[in-house]
Parts: structure tokens; C-alpha cells; sequence
């Protein structure tokens, strides 16, 4: 490990767990599951905390729903030892794009790069 790459899992929270979250995870976390992301779930042996070990960007809304809900305590038993059932409805979990290059752009944007062509006013030219 090189200079600067110590010196970023000491203070570079958002880009992979610091070394004190490495070393709080060896030494009290038991490892629970895994999700398609490579996120990995840990928990303490009471349960009285659970947490993420991110893949990479430390991004919240990259955490997928039957995740969330047991992160969140909204149930006991993790995806990994109980799937939730897929509704045929569902379609597959998307992070958070704002600020990305596939972010919503509606007709009219200035990042849309088709125009649109306005009929409901008349601009207004000096004469």
C-alpha cells in the first residue's frame, strides 16, 4: 500500500471503508449477506448494529430496498437467510443518478441535446 493510498482509508470515507471501520468490522462485525452490488452487511453479535461495507462509493441510495428494510430494522431476518418475494411489476433497483451523465433530462432541458421547438408564445424581438 502506497503513501497517499494510507492516507486515504485514514480520512476518505466516501470511496471504501477507513481503517477504523475495517478494524471495528474484523473485530465486531459478523458478516451477514451480500447484495448483486457487492455490498457486503455486517452486524454485531447482540444485533444492536448494522451497517455496510460499500463496493466502491459510499452511496446511500445504492443500497437495495430488501437491504434498506433490514439496515432500517423494518425486519429481522436479512435477504440473505429470507428473500422477499419479486413482484412480476418490480423492475430492478437503480441508485440515485442526479449529477450523473444518465440522469433525467425532460424536453427542453439545456442538457438535452435534441431541442425542443416552442409553439405556446412568441419571443420577443426588439425592433
Amino acid at each position: 500500500m502506497g503513501f497517499w493510498t494510507g492516507v486515504k482509508r485514514i480520512f476518505a470515507w466516501w470511496d471504501g471503508p477507513t481503517i477504523g471501520t475495517s478494524l471495528w468490522t474484523r473485530r465486531h462485525g459478523l458478516r451477514v449477506g451480500e447484495d448483486e452490488f457487492g455490498h457486503v452487511y455486517y452486524r454485531t453479535a447482540d444485533d444492536r448494529r448494522r451497517w455496510v461495507v460499500y463496493n466502491g462509493e459510499a452511496e446511500a441510495s445504492r443500497v437495495p430496498p430488501e437491504w434498506f428494510g433490514w439496515l432500517h430494522r423494518m425486519y429481522d431476518e436479512p435477504p440473505s437467510e429470507r428473500p422477499l418475494p419479486r413482484r412480476p411489476w418490480e423492475k430492478p433497483h437503480l441508485p440515485n443518478l442526479t449529477g450523473t451523465d444518465l440522469a433525467y433530462a425532460p424536453p427542453g432541458s439545456i442538457r438535452n441535446p435534441v431541442p425542443v421547438e416552442r409553439r405556446d408564445y412568441e419571443a420577443w424581438r426588439p425592433d
